[in-house]
């Protein structure tokens, strides 16, 4: 099979070097990619929503599968896109219509969703520009902290916790105001804060079965102890102590399997990567946020655990008969560390040469933002979050060992990562 993976990010090169190790793949191709699916695939130069340019590319290079990592495209339509096109819509898209992949678009649409089916989530209410009033009194009506989330896309970065009333209610009128996240944010979900410990589960599904991957838990704030700003994720861990095969039940009984009947209920025909974003409050899960995509940097974790061939998941998954295919996980544990850019998530700087990836022992690198350099070749940074190191191991201790020795052995000026992934866990 000619397989395209769209994305350019870790996520992507962990998708890309699976995909590759299938003996289905004939030639794989991501769009735009980085220096690191170079290694396993070849790069194109391809705007990941520049559909017309996407489906020239497919039909050049007689495409087989598309798999979609990121969530714009889905969000704005490019399963709907190859779907009504006559030319490409028996050509399998592994991702969401831009209907169903509003679970991520609008996290307006999700609580709703969530509320109607009865599905464990904060207590919430969504306010605009016209009932700001309303927002400021209902903020009021919540114990502290204070979650603000900006109904649409903002990069990962439209959510903030506060502490005072006060505050929030100032930056609730900023961020509708000021349009702090642009389009993003003309709308603001207001929510209660839960207290416990968040962690990952995705699964894929063909709208009708699902296979549940690896559960995961990353650690988004830039320092250690859970500091500081919020970035893309700074590591992840799987599996997860925590989630025992008891709580896994309470899971799929309270929010796996009613979130699809729910979709089925709204004839939304969901099909790809969903991801739950949960959090465990004493002994029960809540749904803080649905993605529909696999999350980064979870991804990075939870595919070098997988045995089962990814190219037969996504197969059997296109053909409606995920239920009769095999899914085959590895025991051990894996541990991820990111190196970003000194400065980040603020201002950074790129071009930084990278050196040692090629003394990586027991490592598997998945890059970020890291390309070649036009001139020497060599692999330099271009993006905050630069590389993601996972190690496994057959305990945690032993996988986070493992990374933590690579992380001491990639470099480049101005190099940073946390130290302590993984620490809530021991």
């Amino acid at each position: 099979m000619n397989i395209l993976i769209l994305g350019s990010g870790g996520r992507e090169h962990a998708l890309a070097w699976k995909v590759a190790q299938s003996p289905k793949t004939k030639n794989l191709y991501i769009g735009p990619g980085n220096a690191g699916t170079a290694l396993v695939g070849i790069n194109a130069p391809i705007d990941v929503v520049d559909f017309e340019s996407i489906k020239t590319f497919v039909v050049e290079k007689e495409i087989d599968m598309v798999v979609v990592g990121p969530e714009v495209p889905l969000v704005m339509g490019i399963r709907d896109f190859f779907m009504k096109d006559r030319i490409l819509n028996n050509i399998p898209v592994i991702g969401p219509d831009s209907r169903a992949a509003q679970l991520e678009g609008s996290k307006d649409f999700a609580k709703q969703f969530m509320q109607k089916y009865d599905i464990p989530t904060a207590r919430y209410a969504t306010f605009d520009l016209e009932h700001l009033e309303e927002g400021k009194a209902f903020l009021e009506t919540l114990p502290g902290p204070y979650v603000l989330k900006a109904d649409g896309l903002a990069a990962g970065k439209g959510v903030l916790i506060l502490n005072e009333l006060n505050e929030a209610k100032a930056e609730l009128a900023n961020m509708l105001t000021e349009k702090q996240f642009g389009k993003a944010s003309e709308k603001v979900v207001v929510e209660e804060f839960l207290d416990g410990i968040e962690f990952s589960v995705f699964i894929l599904t063909d709208g009708i079965d699902y296979k549940r991957l690896p559960i995961a838990k990353d650690y988004k704030r830039i320092g250690e102890g859970n500091s500081g700003l919020n970035t893309g994720g700074m590591g992840s861990v799987s599996p997860v102590p925590f989630v025992s095969k008891e709580f896994l039940a309470k899971v799929e009984e309270k929010i796996i399997n009613p979130t699809l009947k729910g979709m089925q209920e709204e004839r939304i025909n969901y099909q790809g990567f969903l991801f739950f974003g949960l959090i465990k409050v004493g002994d029960e899960p809540y749904v803080i946020e649905y993605n529909c995509r696999l999350g980064d940097p979870e991804t990075e974790a939870v595919i070098p655990r997988l045995k089962t061939d990814l190219v037969d998941l996504f197969e059997a998954l296109a053909a409606g008969k995920l239920s009769a295919q095999p899914l085959e996980v590895d025991h051990r544990y894996a541990a991820s560390v990111m190196l970003v850019s000194g400065g980040y998530p603020g201002k950074y700087e790129s071009g930084k040469i990278i050196s040692g990836l090629n003394n990586l022992n027991n490592c598997i690198p998945f890059y970020a933002g890291a390309s070649n350099d036009v001139g020497t070749g060599k692999v330099k940074t271009s993006g905050g979050r630069v590389v993601a190191l996972t190690a496994m191991g057959d305990t945690l201790d032993e996988a986070l060992k493992n990374a933590y020795q690579n992380a001491e052995i990639v470099d480049f000026e101005g190099k940073y990562f946390r130290k302590d992934i993984g620490f809530d866990l021991k």
